[in-house]
């Protein structure tokens, strides 16, 4: 990015959060969607994950498409368009998405909602390539991975309120326990959010985000969240996926979306079979999960900021519990009794030691993580009651910042090919989709059943735990050591 821009980084990265929360209120509403449409149209599990697999698919398709118009106009849309044009464009195409929800809604058709997420998930990934790119761009390189942190906590306040309003539109108040849910409600909070995505598009428009993300076209342009490769000799390499890191990278984006969405997309149907809740009560739950991520993300992100070391080290611990405050008075607002989840303060100790134990590393942190959820899964499989419960909401904590983790890892010393890189990997979005569908399966009761079904999260998070150790490994080979580069601001 040209010199003279940094003194609009500020206002362009406020403006720049405002995408990432409406992609977390969408996909956690979707985990209320889910459950509605399986009761109301009698569908079965693995048929009401189809929502997930719709909104999730899109993001491939839409990364596709990307990739061959790029491809056949001889060169990087977004440069030759422009970021903040692209996001602009993004969101005027989500928009269009939400007008199905009308029709959807008044006829009950769980094809045209499908359809509609669909549409609105096409936006979606347009907008993330552009804007995971700047929002690593809008500063010093070397602490874009907290940026990337930063942003997901926004990311996950949308998705700590998302399933509540939705929860409320559906089920005619809050804490709707004894109303009956009412499909056609649905379309009131979807075409309010696309009245919204309208609005931002225009906002963006005339906004100071960049168009550009860098001045140069060489192995010079800022190419990884640490901009640790400067000084690597480049590999003449011509095409992104001939980086190994990025290419394993890409699997374990797949995975990874996968089990933060399968983990909370399933949950509902645990609770109805394990626990009895009724459909109107689950909503606070599938609040907590999402979160679980911002709680993480929160407490990622001090490292974006310019603080002392002892203000990091005391917010590190402080900053994970103003998320659960935050948690704790949305649903206080929205009428829901919160004493249960008091408990949950003490899970929180578990990801502030895994936070400590990482020391910034992002290979360090996904191993340790990767740990972390895997335990956690076991003891909600081999549990029951509000234990099992808590351990699989739980998982959310320790998916909260494998994203920036691994995509740092995946794009790092990738050159000129990040853009190109970064479009594979929000292509493995679809993740989210097919996790959720196989999960959904298995958990059928002519299968293994709905508590074990998360076998698949364990699959997924021993890929994780691999991905760690192969692509430190990897990185090195390339003269690539984060454990010898000091990262400033690291988390």
């Amino acid at each position: 990015m040209e010199q003279n821009d940094k003194k609009n980084y500020g206002s362009a990265l406020l403006t720049l959060i405002t995408v990432f929360f409406f992609w977390g209120f969408v996909a956690a509403s979707n985990d209320i969607l889910i459950p509605v449409f399986k009761e109301k149209l009698s569908l079965a599990q693995w048929q009401s994950q189809m929502i997930s697999f719709a909104f999730y698919l899109a993001y491939t398709v839409g990364s596709i498409i990307y990739f061959f118009v790029s491809k056949a106009s001889g060169g990087d849309i977004l440069n030759k368009y422009g970021y903040k044009n692209g996001i602009a464009a993004g969101l005027i195409l989500s928009a269009l998405g939400t007008l199905l929800f009308y029709p959807a809604a008044e006829t009950a058709s769980f094809y045209l909602m499908i359809t509609g997420l669909f549409i609105v998930g096409l936006g979606f990934s347009l907008q993330q390539i552009a804007a995971n790119a700047l929002v690593v761009a809008l500063g010093d390189p070397k602490t874009g991975a907290q940026r990337l942190s930063l942003t997901g906590g926004v990311n996950n306040f949308g998705t700590t309120i998302g399933p509540l309003l939705v929860s409320l539109a559906i089920f005619g108040q809050v804490g709707g326990a004894t109303h009956v849910a009412s499909i056609s409600a649905v379309k009131f909070p979807y075409l309010i959010l696309g009245a919204l995505f309208l609005v931002v598009a225009v906002i963006f428009k005339f906004s100071s985000v960049p168009n550009k993300i860098a001045s140069v076209t060489d192995e010079d342009v800022i190419s990884s969240p640490t901009d640790i490769s400067k000084g690597v000799k480049p590999t003449g390499k011509k095409s992104a996926l001939s980086y190994l890191q990025l290419s394993l990278g890409m699997i374990a984006i797949f995975v990874y979306v996968g089990v933060e969405v399968s983990t909370a997309s399933n949950l509902p149907e645990f609770m109805k079979e394990k626990l009895h809740t009724e459909t109107g009560n689950i909503a606070p739950f599938i609040s907590l999960y999402w979160a679980s991520l911002m709680i993480g993300r929160w407490t990622a992100s001090i490292g974006a900021f310019n603080l002392a070391g002892g203000a990091k080290k005391i917010l590190r611990v402080v900053m994970p519990y103003i998320a659960f405050a935050v948690f704790l008075a949305v649903n206080k607002l929205a009428q829901h009794d919160i004493t249960p989840f008091y408990i949950y303060a003490f899970v929180i100790v578990v990801l502030i030691i895994a936070d400590l134990l990482s020391r910034g590393n992002p290979a360090r942190q996904l191993l340790i993580f990767s740990g972390c959820a895997i335990t956690a899964l076991f003891i909600g499989m081999l549990s029951s009651g509000m234990v099992s419960v808590f351990a699989f909401i739980s998982v959310g904590l320790f998916c909260s910042t494998l994203w920036p983790c691994i995509y740092t890892l995946a794009v790092t010393g990738l050159g000129n090919h990040t853009n190109e890189g970064s479009s594979f990997l929000i292509m493995m979005i679809m993740g989210g989709g097919f996790i959720s569908l196989l999960q959904g399966y298995l958990g059928g009761p002519d299968l293994i059943g709905i508590q074990w079904s998360y076998l698949v999260g364990v699959a997924c998070f021993a890929y994780l735990a691999f991905y760690a150790i192969k692509a430190k490994s990897v990185l090195k080979q390339q003269g690539i050591d984060f454990d010898t580069v000091e990262v400033k601001g690291g988390h």
